[in-house]
């Protein structure tokens, strides 16, 4: 007899399914941002994926582009810092999912 737990969303903001590339820094890293790609978006957090972990409880911060899809005006560039909450084990691809949620953000004036 299989038995399946159906585990409760814990989320409280929609999130969008969003392959958008990203620049992530913390606060050790000497060199240049991380680039990454996130896996989804919300309004409250943010999953992507890295080449190698980050711990959990580091605090980030990282620059993305909002398309036109989503602002329905034009593209809207976004810097966020938050907070590491969760890290997942390696995919196939050696990407590892890392997940953090959004403490503050400012929208960016383009260049």
């Amino acid at each position: 007899m299989v038995v399946e737990v159906q585990q409760a969303e814990k989320r409280a903001t929609r999130r969008f399914a969003l392959r958008l590339p990203v620049s992530v820094n913390f606060a050790t890293n000497t060199g240049a941002p991380l680039a990454a790609q996130t896996r989804d978006v919300s309004a409250r957090g943010i999953c992507f994926y890295l080449e190698a972990p980050l711990a959990v409880g580091s605090e980030i911060d990282f620059t993305l582009t909002l398309p036109p899809e989503i602002t329905l005006t034009e593209s809207i560039r976004v810097r966020c810092k938050g907070k590491i909450v969760r890290v997942d084990g390696a995919l196939a691809d050696s990407k590892v999912p890392v997940a953090a949620v959004i403490d503050e953000y400012e929208f960016l004036a383009e260049a």
